[in-house]
């Protein structure tokens, strides 16, 4: 069975409340669902042992990063070359996440950057990258929906 079938509607609730604010108290989260609060503490210990859920962060508001420059970068490579493309692309703190994809390139980078010019550079610099084939960038002009973005 997988994770997601062990989880019923409390776990759920228990999971979209967290996501809008991962440092609500457990007395907060447990008059929410109407829950005693030793029972969200065993539910949120229970949800980070089964793996639902893989950690928490730190998300950037407007000082650090809503001002920057977004853009999602495919990357074409070579057959053999992706483990030392992914390697080098972690070094580059501007990569926010890099997942392997189908269709018609291998990977897809989320850039952020401050500038228009990092930007640029930075695709330069991945474009170099031994076993690169090409890139193909599109710059994020607005977010219609973000439902990753913390509250709170």
């Amino acid at each position: 069975m997988a994770d997601s079938d062990k989880l019923d509607q409390t776990d759920r609730h228990l999971l979209s409340l967290l996501q809008a604010n991962a440092r609500e108290s457990a007395a907060n989260l447990a008059r929410h669902l109407g829950i005693a609060r030793t029972t969200v503490v065993a539910r949120i210990a229970r949800l980070e042992r089964l793996g639902v859920i893989a950690g928490y962060g730190v998300r950037l508001g407007r000082e650090m990063g809503d001002n920057a420059i977004q853009a999602f970068c495919g990357l074409s490579v070579q057959p053999k070359a992706g483990p030392a493309i992914v390697r080098a692309l972690q070094r580059l703190p501007e990569i926010e996440e890099l997942s392997s994809v189908s269709g018609p390139v291998d990977y897809m980078a989320v850039i952020r950057c401050d500038t228009h010019a990092r930007l640029d550079q930075l695709l330069d610099e991945i474009g170099m990258l031994d076993g690169v084939n090409h890139t193909t960038t599109s710059i994020v002009l607005a977010r219609k929906i973000d439902r990753r973005r913390a509250t709170g």
